[in-house]
C-alpha cells in the first residue's frame, strides 16, 4: 500500500484536508467552512468547538477519497496569534476564540508602551508591543474569566494558540510549536522557551501553557479523528505563513515570501534574531524600533531557522471592502483593476491603523486624487496598487532580495504580479499551487518519513512558478513610489492631529 501524508491547513474562513502522496502528488482534498463573528468593533472571535469540528469534517471528507490506512503521519498548519481559553480536566472551551485581528488588548499595549516596556518585549521576542499578537489576548482572557490567575496557575485552565488546542484534543499532549510560540510575544527567541519575565509583565501563568517543542515535535499520536485509525503520528507542525515559506524552499537565501491574503505577510529567512540588520540602529533591522519582526520560522530539533517577518493589515480585505462599496463582487474589481490606470487617485488602506513598516496604530485612512471623473476602474486600481506599494516598502528593509515568491489569492491577478514587479525591480514567482499552506506541512511530515530529500523539495518548488521580470524604468518607480509616500504621510499625519499629536 503506498504511503500517505495527511495534510491540514486549520485557516480563519475555512479547515482544509489534503493527502499526498510518496511523489509529492495531492491525491485528495477537502475543506470544511469555518464562521467568524465580530461581536463588537475591534473584536474579532470564532467558536473553537466548531474549528475542531471543521477539523473532523475535512478530514473526514478527504479519507473518504481514499483508505485511511495507507495514512503514514499527519502535517499540520495553523492560524497563528489566535487565542483559546479551555478547562485542563473536561478539554472544553470556556470562551470563545480570539482572533489575531482582534484588538482588544490596543489599551493594555498602549499603557506597557508608556511604561516604557517597548524595547524590553521588543528585545527578547522580535516583536513590537502590538494587540495583534498573543500575549495580550491571554492577559484579557484571564482577566475576564481568571482575575486572580488562581486557577491558571494551578494549571486547571489552559491557553493556547491554535495547534496546542488541537494537539491536545486530537493527541492529549499539551505542547505549543516552537514557531507558533514564537508569535505570542511570551517566547524568548535567545532560549526558545517561555521567558518568566514577560509572563509576569502580561500576566499569563506559566502553569496555563503548553510545553515549547520543536516543528518536528514530538506532539503524539491521534486517537480520535475518524475515519483515521488510532495511533497515526503527528510528524509536523507550522504556523501557516512558516508553511507556506517552507513550501516555497523558501530557506535558500535571497528568498522572499509574500503571502497575498486578507492581509499580507513578507517573511524571509535570516541567520539569526536581528541577522538582516544592525541590531544597534534604532528603527533599522533587528533595533527595538524595526518595521520587521523576527520570528522563529520553524526548528527541527537542532537549531532553529530564524526569519524575519512583515505584516501588513489590509491587502486583500482593502479590495473587498471596495467591492462591497460598489456592489460587486471581489473578483470584479480585480478585472476592473487590471485594464485600468489610476491616474493620480490613490489610496492608503490604514483600517485599524498601519502595520508593517509603519507599525502606527494612529493612521487614518486616506483617498487623493480624484475629482468628478473618476470612476469604479479608478478606484479599484488604486486599491490594487495599494497592496504593491505597502509590500515594496516592507521589502526596502529586506536587503538581498533576488527573487519573490508569491502566494494566496490575490496571486491570481496577474496584473499585481507585473505591478509588483516593475515596482520592486525584482522578479516575481508566483506559485500554480493554491494550498500552501497545507503543502509545506506535508513537505516536512514526509521528511520525516523519508518520503523525499530537501533537494526533492527545491526542484519541486521551482519548477511549479510562473515568473515576472521587472518591466519599469527606475524614473517610474521614482515617481509612483514619491505619490504613494506623499498620500501616505498625509494618512499619518492626520492620524497623529485627530489624537492631538503633531508628531
Amino acid at each position: 500500500m503506498e504511503p500517505l501524508v495527511l495534510a491540514i491547513d486549520q485557516g480563519t474562513g475555512s479547515t482544509k484536508a489534503l493527502l499526498v502522496d510518496a511523489a509529492g502528488q495531492v491525491v485528495a482534498r477537502a475543506s470544511a467552512p469555518l464562521s467568524q463573528s465580530h461581536p463588537a468593533p475591534g473584536l474579532a472571535e470564532q467558536d473553537a468547538e466548531e474549528l475542531l469540528g471543521s477539523v473532523r469534517d475535512a478530514v473526514a471528507s478527504c479519507l473518504r477519497q481514499a483508505d485511511p490506512r495507507a495514512v503514514r503521519g499527519i502535517g499540520l498548519s495553523t492560524q497563528r496569534e489566535s487565542v483559546v481559553l479551555w478547562d485542563a480536566a473536561t478539554g472544553r472551551p470556556i470562551a470563545p476564540l480570539v482572533g489575531w485581528q482582534d484588538r482588544r488588548g490596543a489599551d493594555r499595549a498602549a499603557q506597557l508602551l508608556e511604561e516604557g516596556y517597548g524595547d524590553l518585549v521588543r528585545s527578547r521576542t522580535g516583536l513590537p508591543l502590538d494587540p495583534m499578537f498573543s500575549a495580550l489576548k491571554m492577559g484579557a482572557l484571564l482577566d475576564r474569566h481568571d482575575p486572580a490567575r488562581e486557577r491558571s496557575r494551578r494549571g486547571e485552565l489552559r491557553l493556547g494558540t491554535v495547534d496546542a488546542w488541537l494537539l491536545d484534543a486530537l493527541t492529549g499532549e499539551f505542547v505549543t510549536e516552537v514557531g507558533n510560540a514564537s508569535r505570542t510575544q511570551l517566547l524568548n527567541l535567545a532560549t526558545g522557551d517561555w521567558d518568566d519575565e514577560l509572563l509576569e509583565i502580561f500576566g499569563v501563568p506559566r502553569a496555563a501553557l503548553g510545553r515549547v517543542v520543536a516543528s518536528t515535535g514530538p506532539f503524539g499520536t491521534v486517537r480520535d479523528l475518524d475515519p483515521l485509525p488510532a495511533g497515526v503520528p503527528v510528524l509536523a507542525v507550522l504556523g501557516d505563513s512558516h508553511a507556506a515559506l517552507f513550501a516555497h524552499a523558501g530557506w535558500r537565501p535571497g528568498v522572499v515570501k509574500v503571502t497575498y491574503g486578507t492581509g499580507s505577510s513578507v517573511m524571509t529567512v535570516a541567520e539569526s534574531p536581528g541577522g538582516l540588520g544592525d541590531p544597534d540602529s534604532p528603527g533599522g533591522l533587528g533595533g527595538p524600533g524595526s518595521p520587521v519582526c523576527d520570528t522563529i520560522a520553524w526548528s527541527t530539533g537542532q537549531r532553529p531557522t530564524f526569519a524575519r517577518e512583515a505584516n501588513i493589515r489590509s491587502t486583500g480585505r482593502t479590495l473587498t471592502w471596495l467591492a462591497e462599496l460598489l456592489g460587486i463582487s471581489a473578483d470584479q474589481v480585480v478585472d476592473l483593476a487590471a485594464g485600468s490606470d489610476a491616474g493620480d487617485v490613490t489610496l492608503v488602506p490604514a483600517f485599524g491603523g498601519l502595520g508593517a513598516p509603519w507599525w502606527d496604530p494612529r493612521a487614518v485612512p486616506v483617498l487623493a486624487g480624484f475629482d468628478l471623473g473618476t470612476g469604479r476602474e479608478q478606484l479599484a486600481r488604486a486599491a490594487l496598487e495599494s497592496v504593491a506599494h505597502q509590500v515594496d516598502d516592507v521589502l526596502t528593509a529586506m536587503p538581498g532580495l533576488r527573487r519573490i515568491v508569491a502566494d494566496g489569492g490575490l496571486t491570481r491577478s496577474t496584473a499585481l504580479m507585473r505591478l509588483q514587479a516593475g515596482l520592486s525591480d525584482v522578479e516575481v514567482a508566483r506559485t500554480r499551487h493554491h494550498e500552501l499552506s497545507a503543502g509545506g506541512a506535508a513537505d516536512l511530515a514526509g521528511l520525516g518519513l523519508g518520503l523525499w530529500t530537501t533537494a526533492d523539495l527545491e526542484r519541486r518548488a521551482d519548477g511549479d512558478v510562473e515568473i515576472f521580470t521587472p518591466d519599469w524604468s527606475a524614473e517610474h518607480r521614482r515617481a509612483a513610489a514619491a505619490r504613494w509616500h506623499q498620500r501616505l504621510t498625509v494618512a499619518r499625519d492626520l492620524g497623529a492631529r485627530a489624537n492631538g499629536s503633531t508628531s
